[in-house]
């Protein structure tokens, strides 16, 4: 490699870490209320008064994601809102090098066409990229969702530290046991497939000038309106949109649940309890070497988290209790987002 391409190698992937620093800045609070939107435990009370029409609820009470930002900020400070950015830029910072290694190579066989690497790859070929991205994953899914959805203040440089609060031993001893936490593979693998097999397909037939940049920016570098971008074929790919609105979310919502689970070992076999009920029980203010574990907020949680004695054992138990416990409502949390970000994708040439 010569010096030229060298420091052509340094200053794009320099590029990369400053992209990914600055759209973690404004992503990062909103994801982060997002996942703690969704983890928000609200079994249904007992209704004393036999006059009340109202379903009371068991637990923080937030009917939208608004009401959650501004409890997270209330209760854990802007800090609180930045939770899980580390983590999270080590997994965008793997995907994309991994991405450019895989899918970049698909559109080196045809330069110049202005097609998305996407495009230039077979369903088949892409329906494999994702799974696996999805699967592989799965760990950094979890730590990002538990280090947001912990009440505990982790220590942004001390990552061994931080993961003897968010992992189990067992987890800690046997790290593969995050691949097997019940359900979370299973929900990954129908929401990769869902995008790929429904949404994607959907715009390469209604609107493929999507995918190629040389059908959107003319001679000029200005945005000019392909040919099939036509109010027929918009209206069909957002009603496909509206469809897949609510199975994605709903399995959104399952997911993060689901990563909050950690797994432990009982004399039963293999269980698995919520995410900080075995921090709360032998950490509480001790860290593992003694020292002592601040919480973020001091008089209460941002959100409920399902009891320990009594979790999800996989994706279907998880739906089933969720409606039978909460309501309906609760698997659609967030639903306008998940349709946002679909109608966002048009313009950008990726797999969403």
């Amino acid at each position: 490699m010569t010096d030229l391409e060298t420091v052509v190698a340094v200053i794009i992937i320099l590029a990369l870490v400053i992209g990914i620093a600055l759209s973690l800045l404004i992503s990062a609070p909103l994801d982060g209320t997002l996942v703690r939107f969704r983890a928000n435990y609200t079994p249904k009370g007992l209704a004393l008064d036999g006059d009340n029409p109202g379903k009371p609820h068991v637990g923080p009470v937030v009917t939208n994601y608004f009401q959650m930002f501004s409890r997270v900020k209330r209760i854990e400070g802007y800090s609180g809102l930045f939770k899980g950015i580390m983590p999270t830029a080590i997994l965008l910072l793997l995907i994309g090098i991994f991405s450019g290694l895989w899918i970049g190579t698909a559109s080196a066989t045809n330069p110049g066409s202005g097609k998305s690497a996407v495009l230039s790859l077979n369903l088949f070929e892409l329906l494999v990229f994702a799974l696996f991205v999805s699967i592989v994953s799965i760990p950094a899914t979890i730590i990002v969702n538990r280090t947001i959805v912990t009440p505990h203040k982790l220590p942004t440089w001390r990552p061994l530290f931080a993961l003897r609060i968010l992992l189990t031993q067992h987890e800690r001893s046997q790290p593969w046991i995050l691949f097997l936490t019940p359900g979370l593979a299973l929900a990954q693998s129908l929401r990769v497939l869902w995008i790929v097999l429904v949404q994607h397909t959907a715009r390469r037939w209604l609107l493929p000038s999507s995918f190629i940049v040389n059908d959107l920016i003319g001679q000029n570098r200005r945005f000019r309106r392909p040919a099939d971008f036509t109010t027929g074929r918009f209206t069909a790919y957002f009603l496909v949109l509206a469809l897949s609105t609510p199975i994605l979310t709903a399995l959104q919502v399952m997911i993060t649940r689901l990563s909050l689970q950690r797994n432990h070992v009982s004399d039963n076999g293999f269980t698995v309890v919520p995410q900080d009920e075995n921090a709360r029980s032998s950490v509480r203010g001790h860290g593992a070497a003694g020292e002592d574990i601040e919480f973020a907020g001091l008089d209460e949680d941002v959100v409920g988290l399902r009891p320990e004695d009594d979790p999800y054992t996989g994706i279907v138990d998880c739906a089933k209790r969720i409606l039978d416990e909460e309501g309906a409502e609760v698997l659609l949390r967030g639903w306008w987002i998940t349709l946002l970000v679909g109608c966002l994708g048009v313009f950008n040439r990726s797999l969403m």
